[in-house]
């Protein structure tokens, strides 16, 4: 039976039914339908449907367009909680998940890449209101790195199964998909029965939210959405295009990865706590023009395929700092705004994402360093927007040309 409980009176129930604990359960069981997923798609679509850059790159943008659709979420909770919300869509994910091999043509795994991407997108939004407003502002870069070890940590385990049995055991794509997606969809079920409803103590605006002083926060989630879309895209299909790697080799390669990052994660709030949203980002968008340089190098220099396993790896160490875009969201922005801020964000960090992947798919065709130039150009167009980014955000001081000390904009419309 579903009961409401304030978030303050949430610390007396076990430590199990906590909101903490169920933002942990469910960073541990998306990874298992998404990266289950993941691992094995490149491979798929190769061996098994015959793709092509162009293919592959018409079904990110497809996987793309429920991001850009996340807006929605705005409309649904007015009639359905957020925690529910996420819920369901986290259980959408996994079910569509197991059904992928069922449909190994171009079309069926247009759609389900579809559905599967709206239950993603849609928990991601809902994920990212919930954690902003479950966790206190001191204590967020900390728990935020630790959700990121959590997550890792699962992906880490469903990649250690897929190396270690996948040759001894002959698996088949469809029993992968099946026993990931469906260990998610069971999870998200799990959580949606034991837990009761947490009361946040802002109440949400159920309106679209556009403020004029989250411009910077818009611009740079533009820009994080543009860029991540090219590494998602081709850096995995590059490693089984031009270096030949099997299901199991670039499973092991996620596998390293995942190890590396779960390891990394903690220090990645701590840094984000220590030196500040400003700085860490600026070294992140330093870092990744260097790799996605380099990338492009890997197809005009011949250059070996030790160097792109390891900027494969550097790269997600990166974008782990991300993390920091989220803190200056939650320094800077009103408490009621966070959830239809998170749907509006969202939006803004897949409007390239739904038309870029085909385009760049097609360009991948005639230059595939090209693709890497142009996300190096993204992540100096990064940096300079975080050289925005005051040393210390908060209300009225959203950037470096917002004046110190100037109050918020209570009276702004929700929508401008």
């Amino acid at each position: 039976m579903s009961r409401f409980v304030p978030l303050a009176e949430a610390q007396s129930l076990p430590l199990w039914r906590r909101p903490i604990t169920l933002l942990f359960l469910t960073a541990v069981a998306m990874p298992i339908a998404f990266y289950g997923w993941n691992a094995l798609l490149n491979n798929f679509v190769i061996e098994v449907a015959q793709f092509d850059g162009a293919d592959i790159g018409l079904l990110h943008s497809v996987r793309e367009i429920p991001g850009f659709l996340a807006i929605g979420v705005i409309a649904i909770i007015i009639f359905m909680r957020e925690q529910v919300l996420g819920l369901v869509s986290l259980c959408l994910l996994g079910v569509a998940t197991a059904f992928t091999a069922w449909f190994p043509s171009l079309g069926g795994l247009l759609t389900l890449t579809m559905l599967s991407s709206i239950g993603f997108h849609y928990y991601e939004t809902v994920n990212q209101s919930l954690q902003l407003q479950w966790i206190p502002k001191e204590k967020a870069p900390q728990v935020l790195g630790w959700l990121l070890g959590a997550a890792s940590a699962s992906a880490l385990v469903v990649f250690v199964l897929i190396v270690l049995l996948w040759e001894p055991l002959n698996l088949s794509y469809n029993i992968v998909f099946m026993l990931a997606g469906g260990t998610t969809a069971a999870l998200a079920l799990f959580c949606l029965i034991a837990y009761p409803q947490f009361e946040a103590p802002h109440p949400q605006l159920k309106t679209f939210v556009l403020r004029r002083r989250y411009w910077l926060y818009y611009a740079l989630q533009f820009m994080s959405g543009s860029r991540r879309q090219i590494f998602m895209v081709f850096a995995g299909f590059m490693m089984v295009e031009r270096f030949g790697f099997e299901v199991h080799e670039l499973t092991s390669l996620y596998l390293i990865n995942l190890v590396v990052n779960m390891a990394a994660a903690p220090f990645l709030g701590r840094a984000v706590g220590r030196y500040g949203e400003r700085r860490v980002l600026i070294f992140e968008y330093v870092g990744l023009t260097a790799v996605f340089t380099l990338y492009g190098g890997i197809y005009w220099f011949s250059w070996g395929v030790v160097l792109a396993a390891a900027l494969y790896v550097i790269d997600h160490i990166l974008f782990g700092l991300a993390l920091a875009l989220k803190t200056y969201f939650q320094k800077i922005a009103d408490p009621r705004d966070i959830a239809p801020t998170a749907a509006v964000a969202f939006t803004i960090n897949h409007i390239a994402a739904v038309f870029l992947p085909a385009l760049l798919g097609l360009l991948w065709v005639v230059s595939p360093g090209a693709v890497f130039a142009l996300a190096s150009g993204m992540a100096l167009t990064s940096l300079c927007l975080a050289l925005m980014i005051p040393r210390h955000p908060e209300p009225g001081n959203e950037t470096i040309f917002a004046a110190r000390g100037t109050r918020p904009l209570a009276a702004e419309r929700p929508a401008e």
